[in-house]
């Protein structure tokens, strides 16, 4: 599938993420968040960036759920990823959400994205 073809709502979008180049993960027209096991962050799209104001260098090697997005942390969305990995379930939900760190309420629909077994897991960011 071309990158340009894919979407936030790309049916089994956490296995294509997993196979991209930085480059092309750029090209989204949603943000991407890919965080490791120990939750830091290492992937940060440019739309994402931009879209939050961070640079990729404050972010990078950062835990997403307290150092860059602590209003993500609570059973909306960690607590979720902690039940998938505890349970080896795969974690593909949407959500309507509103993003309240360093900026005025922002509404967006996140997409959680996890698969047992993978190295990342993703957070991906739709603003409306």
């Amino acid at each position: 599938m071309n990158v340009t073809d894919l979407s936030f709502a790309t049916p089994g979008l956490h296995a294509l993420l997993a196979g991209m180049h930085a480059t092309d993960l750029d090209s989204l027209d949603f943000g991407v968040i890919g965080f490791d096991t120990n939750t830091n962050v290492v992937l940060y799209n440019r739309t994402e960036s931009e879209a939050a104001g961070l640079a990729p260098a404050r972010v990078l090697d950062q835990p997403l759920f307290t150092n860059v997005a602590p209003c993500m942390n609570n059973f909306m969305v960690a607590q979720r990823f902690e039940d998938a990995h505890d349970e080896g379930t795969s974690l593909d939900d949407t959500i309507d959400y509103v993003l309240t760190l360093r900026m005025r309420p922002v509404k967006v629909r996140l997409r959680l994205l996890a698969e047992p077994g993978q190295a990342l897991r993703y957070v991906l960011v739709q603003r409306k």
